[in-house]
């Protein structure tokens, strides 16, 4: 069974950086889409977001404000994606959960998700 674990949130001022760590177990990271999304305050479906994806050829996609300031990789070799985030704004503020889209298995019932990674932006 493919686990993934988030680590890296925290309080950060406005301007700020985080690096955000997804770590899979139970599988191989080469063969998954990897996904970050952004669960806002509340926790309501409306306030789900895509912020990242990088395919399993490691071309990077971003979704609205994080394009210029988010970074996403990955490090096939120790089964770990990465979102860099700079410039953190606190509209950025959220949970951010990570998510494994097998490159065999495109139905979203597939997906594999994380618990995710508080992440608080504020002065």
């Amino acid at each position: 069974q493919v686990h993934l674990v988030e680590s890296g949130g925290g309080l950060v001022q406005p301007g700020g950086s985080l690096r955000l760590s997804c770590a899979l177990s139970g599988g191989s990271l080469k063969d998954y889409i990897m996904v970050w999304y952004r669960q806002a305050p509340g926790n309501r479906r409306d306030e789900v977001s895509e912020v990242a994806l990088i395919t399993v050829f490691g071309a990077p996609s971003y979704r609205g404000s994080a394009q210029g300031r988010f970074t996403i990789s990955r490090d096939d070799a120790q089964n770990i994606a990465y979102l860099q985030m700079n410039d953190l704004k606190p509209e950025d503020t959220g949970n951010y959960v990570c998510n494994a889209r097998h490159r065999s298995r495109p139905g979203a019932n597939s997906w594999h998700w994380g618990q995710g990674t508080q992440v608080t932006v504020s002065s």
